[in-house]
């Protein structure tokens, strides 16, 4: 019997397990050596066995009777000369941005501090960076995996190419489990940090009571001509701006960064503004490290106890639609637009795992766990959406996963798994 007693262990009863995890073990790994002597004694024991990044999933896939890998041990992030990043699947966002700044490099990829690394990736890889360098998983160079039969390979555009191809975008723990990553970095820019909010008088927002004339804070207007000029003009933006949009009942806020000239970014803000029909209420801060952006949008972050639901739109949602999901907003309900565009649907379809190359925006519909207008608002937004979903934002309610994750990729997407995984080792709901 192998024995795991020298590793990392986290187990009922144990310090730092209520904070881990819950599953009947859970296996913090240092080392490749450690994920493989990890996976033989789940061979052994039969036991089902999960990857886990440093970050979350939106969706509990973590065995109660099995083993949860857990990479958080593995977080080493190195720069080479010629700017090729290396990171541990362990690595949060917060730290990878921290370390890149002090090269002078970053990455596009998503805003959470706390967010995983190789998750995020895997799946593709959503971010305000995004519209001009593509997805995370677009700069990805190489990886480290550790395969279902324990062996260790070294994958790129060389080498077990067809993996390298399905770990860029078809969701994590799906083929093996992935120990370090490499990414083609690019110049960190400065940005301007843009945040614009509307609100209706007396709500209470962030905690405050919004009062007619404030800061930075436009008169309310019809939310309905908010969305309308924001899917007609962010997803069309030149590349070097992002700007997303976020409705709440009696409250608006516009939010993104734009690496174009402050005078540009200015005019290209007030053509949104004037098609909305709102105060140009917009705030900008000049010349901000990309990397210390995240910490001041962090109120837009949904709670960790919401339950959200999204789609991808090829085209514009109708005037209709977008009444009849406003008229439900009320309490913690949100509604949240990215603007896709530019850089990600520069890559072909087939290119990369990540189908979903030729989408305007992706809704979410977020609101208090057990709230019945999570799915009716989806239901009624998906009349109009593309029928694609984000593999990072897993839903168990979709009638036909497969379709909805990966489109035209599934085909190519199923032969690889049953050659890497032909014994179906890493397994969950709706994995291919």
């Amino acid at each position: 019997m192998i024995d795991l007693t020298a590793l990392d262990i986290l187990s009922p009863g144990s310090p730092g397990y209520e904070a881990s995890p819950k599953s009947r073990l859970v296996v913090r790994c240092h080392s490749v050596s450690d994920v493989v002597q990890v996976m033989a004694y789940a061979a052994e024991t039969g036991q089902r066995i999960v990857p886990r990044g440093g970050g979350h999933c939106f969706v509990d896939r973590c065995p109660a009777d099995g083993i949860v890998v857990d990479l958080s041990g593995m977080d080493r992030i190195a720069v080479d000369e010629s700017g090729v990043a290396t990171i541990g699947a362990g690595a949060r966002l917060g730290a990878v941005y921290a370390a890149l700044h002090g090269c002078g490099r970053t990455i596009p990829a998503g805003c959470g501090d706390t967010v995983g690394i190789a998750g995020l990736t895997l799946g593709g890889g959503i971010g305000l960076l995004g519209r001009q360098y593509g997805l995370t998983c677009d700069r990805l160079v190489g990886a480290q995996v550790v395969l279902a039969d324990r062996s260790v390979v070294e994958c790129d555009e060389h080498r077990d190419s067809g993996l390298f191809w399905a770990l860029r975008g078809a969701g994590g723990g799906q083929f093996g489990i992935v120990t370090e990553l490499r990414f083609a970095t690019v110049p960190e820019p400065s940005v301007c940090r843009i945040d614009g909010r509307w609100s209706e008088p007396g709500k209470l927002i962030e905690g405050r009571w919004t009062e007619p004339g404030e800061l930075f804070e436009g008169r309310w207007t019809d939310p309905g001509k908010l969305i309308e000029a924001w899917q007609d003009w962010a997803p069309d933006a030149p590349d070097g701006m992002t700007v997303n949009l976020d409705v709440q009942a009696g409250h608006a806020r516009l939010f993104g960064v734009s690496t174009l000239p402050p005078a540009v970014t200015r005019e290209l803000l007030r053509e949104f503004t004037a098609r909305a029909g709102v105060l140009y209420a917009i705030d900008i801060r000049l010349d901000v490290p990309y990397s210390m952006v995240k910490p001041t949008f962090s109120a837009i972050d949904p709670a960790a106890t919401s339950r959200g639901r999204s789609e991808f739109f090829a085209r514009a949602m109708s005037e209709c639609t977008a009444g009849e999901l406003l008229k439900g907003l009320t309490g913690n309900r949100r509604l949240a637009f990215t603007a896709m565009g530019g850089a990600y649907n520069r890559v072909a379809e087939a290119a990369t795992a990540f189908a979903h190359r030729g989408e305007r925006f992706l809704l979410e519909q977020v609101g208090d766990p057990g709230d019945p207008w999570v799915d009716e608002a989806w239901h009624k937004a998906h009349a109009e959406g593309s029928g694609r979903v984000y593999p990072n934002f897993p839903d168990l309610a979709l009638g036909d996963p497969a379709q909805a994750y990966h489109a035209g990729n599934f085909p190519r997407l199923a032969a690889l798994k049953k050659s890497y995984d032909p014994h179906r080792v890493f397994d969950f709901p709706q994995a291919l």
